[in-house]
């Protein structure tokens, strides 16, 4: 339940009283650690998700929920009710390159109940999952509990170290799925391989005010030098300035009246805001990473989502490819689970489904990198549209397949886990 919109409170979520032991525990309350955690404990596994942060509410998180993510909520029976929640409908997505400006997504024609992208803030989304997953008397959620390692018996991880405001305490597993992001503590601790794909470029994210005459449609804005996105949050934008790799502290010493005049060349319409921006402490670095993990197992260990594999925020689709992993886990392993045995075939089975979405995403997301994204940073000169963009802004029809494949993802999941306590 929740008292004032962020902190989720309920019987099962206070910090002072964490349990020694679960047949699931989960490294991270984002959306993979939540998603999974609801859905094994709606099948009746006893799950404990561990969040280190007192709620949910960062600034900057991803907050776009494609209609992969809205389709599940669907099947669970919970669309509707997620949608009262405040949100914003994007059908389509548009980009300007050098002077012209083309659509290159439409959502209208894909084949779910909600043919729209929802921005919504990830903080209304987790909480939403908390309050859902407090249905369930098998689903525990604990805030303020920072896990610091693993526990390791007989060539199995076993448990967790977890920081608590009462102290250290360790929890004990059946198995321990990490998904606490790319900065992973558990796929750390577990010396996981990581194959690093590279990233040519880091996002510095701020906000500025939106006014009702403002466009609606979301905007990626390409000149020479400069990548510019625009993600419309009702009252203000969400934007991202796009910098090459490494190049952070040059644009800050340069000066923040400089930045804000870029910002306004690049979109002269909002040059009458940029006076917002009044300290550094505006804008905030994303250093983008893409990675992947070369296995995503050990006997006992799972991870997923980001601590899987690092997404680029090209096409804003890590979230839901993180909770794509959840559910493809939860189908495979809520049976284990229950029958208290987990093993190396079946975690291989998880991987082995989720493994070749990653790699195309990923594939896709680096060819946009290296194309369109370092060709935009490094030009001196005037850009023009390449002829793949041009044909979609010709030919509606051919607007549905990255609409596809940004809306849906290479494969998406459906809900296959039973609820155990329907009619309860």
């Amino acid at each position: 339940m929740t008292t004032d919109g962020n902190s989720p409170t309920s019987a099962h979520q206070t910090p002072g009283d964490l349990p020694a032991s679960a047949c699931c525990a989960i490294a991270g309350g984002g959306p993979a650690g939540m998603m999974l955690g609801v859905l094994l404990a709606r099948a009746g596994v006893d799950v404990l998700v561990l969040e280190k942060h007192a709620d949910f509410l960062r600034d900057f998180r991803g907050d776009t929920i494609h209609p992969s993510t809205l389709e599940l909520m669907y099947e669970l029976g919970w669309l509707d009710e997620l949608l009262t929640l405040p949100h914003q409908k994007v059908t389509q997505v548009r980009g300007q390159i050098g002077d012209e400006t083309l659509t290159v997504g439409d959502f209208t024609h894909l084949p779910t109940h909600a043919k729209f992208i929802a921005f919504m803030p990830q903080w209304d989304f987790l909480n939403f999952l908390a309050r859902k997953g407090a249905h369930y008397p098998t689903f525990h959620l604990r805030l303020r509990a920072e896990v610091t390692g693993l526990v390791e018996r007989d060539g199995r991880v076993a448990g967790l170290h977890v920081n608590t405001p009462t102290g250290p305490r360790e929890v004990q597993a059946e198995l321990i799925v990490g998904a606490d992001g790319r900065g992973s503590i558990v796929r750390q601790s577990a010396g996981l391989e990581i194959e690093d794909l590279g990233a040519p470029m880091d996002v510095l994210w701020l906000r500025l005010p939106r006014r009702h005459d403002d466009p609606y449609t979301p905007l990626g804005r390409f000149d020479r030098g400069r990548v510019f996105v625009l993600l419309n949050r009702d009252d203000y934008w969400q934007c991202g300035y796009v910098i090459a790799k490494g190049t952070a502290a040059t644009l800050r010493a340069a000066g923040l009246a400089a930045f804000r005049a870029s910002i306004a060349q690049l979109v002269p319409w909002m040059a009458d805001r940029v006076d917002t921006l009044t300290s550094w402490d505006d804008v905030h670095l994303l250093t983008v990473r893409v990675d992947r993990l070369k296995t995503w197992h050990r006997p006992g260990l799972l991870c997923i989502g980001d601590s899987a594999h690092a997404m680029s925020p090209v096409g804003g689709v890590g979230i839901n490819l993180a909770i794509q992993d959840a559910v493809a886990a939860a189908n495979l392993l809520y049976e284990p689970l229950l029958a208290g045995r987990v093993t190396d075939e079946d975690l291989q089975r998880v991987q082995q489904r989720r493994e070749w979405p990653t790699r195309v995403t990923q594939r896709v997301q680096l060819f946009i990198q290296d194309r369109a994204i370092s060709g935009a940073l490094s030009s001196a000169g005037p850009l023009t549209p390449p002829w793949p963009v041009r044909l979609l802004g010709r030919f509606p029809y051919l607007r549905r397949f990255p609409a596809r494949l940004m809306g849906m993802g290479a494969r998406p999941e459906h809900i296959h886990t039973p609820d155990a306590f329907a009619g309860t």
